[in-house]
């Protein structure tokens, strides 16, 4: 049975190795730029998992899922790969506040401690001698530009950072190692599905730059590009960009102790440790104005680099080695990410639009559709 993936990001990727598992399946991945190229290359690759305020439902199921099976696959792509994939286990580290809408924080927190608890999973509150403690680099009494006082922390064990290019670049490398195609460079032009009247629609084949391309199954992985290309099928999923910036900062030792380096977030700031004295500091959050461009807004860059020094004041003389920023695919008028048949067809389905959690739900993502493929596909003679 033939499947055709469109989109080479951390999803689309996920997926590939995740299918090449199965026996029986003919796997090609195309895309219209190298692997990583887009929110993937963008991303930070904290997966806060267990420290997510969602408890239940597929929004949990799915976080719990892709975190467990990240301590298996890191290894497995390695052993398989012989590539390093940088794999941070030593956590996650949310720096809490004083600002009026916390104040009710710290019991919110103390429930999901019991709830996550109940869960299978660690989580730890911890007070200013605590956090000053294990974390010298974190300046407790003026932790944040407007004066409010960090007031302590919620530590997360089992959470974890990894690079996500370097991730994409080993399953992409896994899944050619178990026989699927990949196609860089080519992107789809327009799509074939059978006669209007037959309904459900059945999508035949998908006309590319480098020709035609039929299957039995078709997986729209495509982030942004996802709008147009199931726009050619009359049934447009509306995802719109999402900016997102960050910089890597060189401090040239580590910050705080040596042994301990989780990464740190606070107030939406990131502060993750990325090895050799060097830290990515992300991201901003910036919506389009009119139209669907976004440009850079160096201010809020700015202000991103003095949260992060507000936290860690070692920051101010780290040296700024790059700064970038990527598109992230948020649905409009319903809730991330987008994982079903695309309405209408029996055979096109969408693994799209996980606007800030493509990395951190992108294995849970990959067994959803194997699922889907093995239950429909593999019995039903299509």
């Amino acid at each position: 049975m033939n499947v055709v993936i469109i989109g080479c990001g951390v999803v689309g990727a996920a997926i590939a190795y995740e299918l090449s598992q199965v026996k029986g399946l003919k796997i090609t991945v195309c895309d219209r730029q190298s692997p990583a190229q887009a929110s993937t290359g963008a991303a930070l690759g904290v997966l806060m998992g267990a420290i997510s305020q969602k408890i239940k439902g597929k929004a949990w199921q799915m976080r719990q899922t892709s975190i467990q099976r990240y301590e298996t696959l890191i290894p497995e792509l390695e052993a398989l790969t012989s590539r390093k994939i940088p794999f941070n286990r030593q956590g996650i580290l949310m720096l809490l506040s004083d600002t009026p809408s916390r104040q009710e924080g710290i019991s919110a927190w103390e429930k999901l401690v019991e709830i996550r608890h109940s869960q299978g999973w660690h989580l730890e509150i911890w007070d200013t001698a605590k956090l000053q403690n294990m974390c010298p680099q974190v300046d407790v009494y003026d932790g944040l530009r407007l004066h409010e006082k960090i007031t302590g922390a919620v530590y997360s064990p089992q959470d974890r950072q990894l690079d996500p290019t370097a991730l994409t670049l080993a399953l992409v490398e896994a899944a050619q190692h178990n026989g699927v195609t990949f196609k860089f460079g080519v992107a789809v032009l327009d799509a074939q599905t059978s006669a209007p009247e037959s309904s459900p629609q059945f999508c035949n084949q998908l006309e590319t730059t480098e020709g035609k391309i039929a299957a039995d199954w078709f997986v729209v992985a495509a982030g942004l590009g996802s709008t147009p290309l199931t726009a050619k099928l009359n049934q447009m999923i509306d995802i719109r960009p999402v900016l997102g910036q960050a910089l890597q900062m060189r401090v040239g030792h580590p910050l705080g102790n040596p042994d301990f380096q989780p990464a740190i977030t606070g107030n939406d700031v990131h502060i993750v440790p990325v090895g050799g004295g060097d830290y990515w500091v992300g991201a901003t959050v910036e919506f389009p104005g009119n139209g669907n461009e976004i440009p850079p807004n160096p201010e809020l860059l700015e202000s991103l680099r003095e949260q992060a020094i507000a936290f860690c004041p070692e920051l101010a003389t780290a040296t700024i080695l790059r700064t970038w920023s990527g598109l992230r695919p948020r649905p409009e008028g319903r809730p991330a990410p987008v994982i079903g048949k695309l309405p209408g067809f029996s055979n096109v389905l969408l693994a799209t639009g996980h606007y800030r959690n493509g990395v951190l739900l992108a294995p849970a993502t990959a067994y959803a559709i194997r699922e889907m493929i093995i239950s429909q596909g593999m019995g039903n003679g299509e």
